[in-house]
């Protein structure tokens, strides 16, 4: 029982539920964004609720329009997590990371420019400097 209960207590497994709860209420909210904002907006030029458009074929209703709601609902659902979740991460991943080492150059102690380790000479303001073994 200590064992299960330290599984459930880690870190990983209460982010995850976490994020899963954060999830279904990030979706129900886009739900409702779609259908009551969006789905009447794209609906005004032919006064119907897309909600409403069904196909009749031997009896079978096909409800196209519902399709076209849970299809719009997904782009939105996709658009938001890139936009709110996704591309901020990457923006924070790129601040943290450290920029590569370059171990073949070094700066020149006159100019500060970038020249190679073995240099004698800056090439950009052409003191002498001392080789790096």
């Amino acid at each position: 029982m200590k064992g299960f209960r330290e599984f459930i207590l880690r870190g990983n497994v209460v982010d995850l539920a976490v994020a899963v709860v954060i999830g279904l209420a990030f979706g129900a909210v886009i739900t409702a964004l779609v259908a009551d904002i969006i789905t009447p907006i794209i609906g005004i030029p032919g006064h119907l609720s897309l909600d409403q458009n069904v196909v009749t074929v031997s009896g079978s209703v096909i409800k196209w329009g519902a399709f076209i709601t849970a299809l719009i609902n997904f782009v939105i659902i996709a658009a938001a997590i890139y936009f709110l979740v996704v591309l901020p991460v990457q923006r924070l991943m790129r601040l943290r990371a450290k920029p590569p080492t370059d171990i073949t150059t070094r700066d020149c102690p006159e100019c500060l420019s970038t020249i190679p380790k073995a240099a004698r000479r800056c090439s950009f303001c052409t003191a002498e400097v001392a080789p790096v073994a």
